[in-house]
């Protein structure tokens, strides 16, 4: 049963107001700082969220005490656990951004983004959030795989409302490149048909500015002639109209289309770049050891077996694996499967994704760590350039007025030595806690 605090029960309401926000924060923190609940913990965030509000609505009339009371509650339990909301909330609203999410119309999804605002609001650490949601939004605009480019677009602009300019500049880099890369394709299109060998393959090129995107490890692979060939035009193509650049392949994000010819007809396999080389083996022959392939295609050896479980060991399997079985083996033998069978003429064959490992999320929170301390760094030199001296506590105050991410008082006095070891400052000689700048 909910009862409404009436006003002349006002003079009650302070030690009410804290027996009732300690347990609203029991229950927040119990949802944030057990790892068994990250699955859910964003879901259950904004459900929990929707009901204290309702309470503070109906309960106390939206009592200003006890809204900003509860608001300080929220800041304080969602943070119990150091970057880890931030970086679900970021995979949850990636869930949601997704194409292939059919749970909710367009306005339902608009809604569900202003509810993700109100509790990203209260994280700190937002670069964590920024960092895990540029990854994730990289694959969904690389792989066509947004649900809806208006919805990417108002996330966006929340993003940028909530947390500047600077925040989301990067983010609305990566939509300006895929942009500029649809009017380079038309323009390259036109360079091809004037060219005396028109290539039978027909090429689509993401020209992706490198701090735009997440960094991406290179990998060198076989390709085969003719792919080296247009590599070759469209470099000349583009090097010719942007003198100074340089562009360096990626093939961990490319996919083709291939024309397959089967006994039951022919059929279109949408597959990525590493499917692709293998696939291309057999216009050669119709078995080939995984060794051969491995030779062949020069895809590294833990790629290549997932390649090969996708195409072999998957719903769609254009090849057989002997022996069968579930994993890809050493002395393995791949087979075309020419009688393979399939109600639809396009068939997208998904490669078996790596689940991202402790060690990836762990890679990706500390390149966020190594950006904090570059920019502690330039605020700490950008402060004392100005002031020229200054003493510890109000060096370390000010740092706290720029700094946008948590950081512990230990963490500045390392950055603080290390810029003193280099040189940028120095102690005072007769008082340790007085820094002088070096100019």
């Amino acid at each position: 049963m909910i009862w409404s605090i009436k006003p002349k029960m006002e003079n009650c309401l302070p030690r009410f107001r804290y027996e009732v926000v300690f347990i609203f924060q029991t229950f927040g923190t119990a949802i944030v700082v057990n790892p068994e609940k990250d699955k859910t913990m964003v879901e259950e965030l904004l459900d929990f969220k929707e009901k204290v509000d309702h309470v503070i609505e109906v309960c106390f009339v939206k009592n200003e005490k006890f809204v900003n009371t509860m608001k300080e509650a929220f800041e304080t339990y969602i943070n119990k656990r150091p970057n880890k909301p931030a970086e679900l909330i970021a995979k949850y609203v990636d869930s949601k951004l997704r194409a292939g999410n059919k749970e909710a119309t367009d306005e339902e999804l608009e809604r569900m983004l202003d509810k993700i605002m109100i509790i990203f609001r209260f994280i700190h650490g937002k670069d964590v959030f920024e960092a895990f949601y540029k990854k994730d939004l990289a694959k969904r605009l690389l792989v066509g795989k947004s649900a809806s480019v208006d919805a990417e677009k108002s996330m966006l602009s929340k993003l940028k409302h909530e947390c500047g300019a600077a925040f989301t500049s990067k983010l609305e880099g990566m939509f300006k490149d895929m942009e500029l890369s649809k009017d380079i394709m038309i323009q390259f299109k036109q360079y091809i048909q004037n060219q005396n060998d028109p290539s039978k393959i027909d090429l689509t090129v993401n020209i992706l500015t490198m701090g735009y995107w997440p960094t991406y490890t290179p990998m060198e692979v076989h390709l085969p002639p003719e792919m080296i060939k247009l590599q070759e035009v469209f470099k000349t193509f583009y090097l010719g109209k942007h003198s100074g650049r340089k562009l360096q392949w990626q093939p961990t994000l490319g996919h083709s289309v291939l024309k397959t010819e089967f006994k039951e007809g022919k059929r279109e396999l949408q597959v990525s770049l590493f499917q692709t080389l293998v696939l291309l083996m057999f216009n050669e022959g119709n078995e080939f050891s995984m060794e051969e392939i491995k030779t062949a295609t020069g895809i590294e050896d833990a790629e290549l077996r997932r390649t090969l479980q996708s195409l072999a060991c998957g719903k769609a399997r254009v090849l057989n694996k002997l022996p069968k079985g579930k994993d890809v083996e050493d002395g393995d033998k791949i087979i075309f499967n020419d009688d393979f069978k399939h109600k639809l003429f396009r068939i997208k064959i998904n490669q078996i994704q790596m689940k991202e490992t402790v060690e990836e999320q762990t890679s990706t929170t500390e390149r966020v760590f190594q950006d904090r301390q570059y920019q502690i760094d330039a605020a700490i030199v950008r402060i004392m350039k100005m002031r020229k001296t200054l003493s510890h506590n109000l060096l370390v105050s000010e740092l706290y007025n720029q700094l946008k991410f948590p950081v512990k008082p230990g963490d500045l006095k390392k950055r603080i030595e290390s810029l003193i070891d280099r040189d940028y400052m120095e102690r005072d000689s007769d008082n340790a806690n007085q820094y002088h700048y070096v100019a």
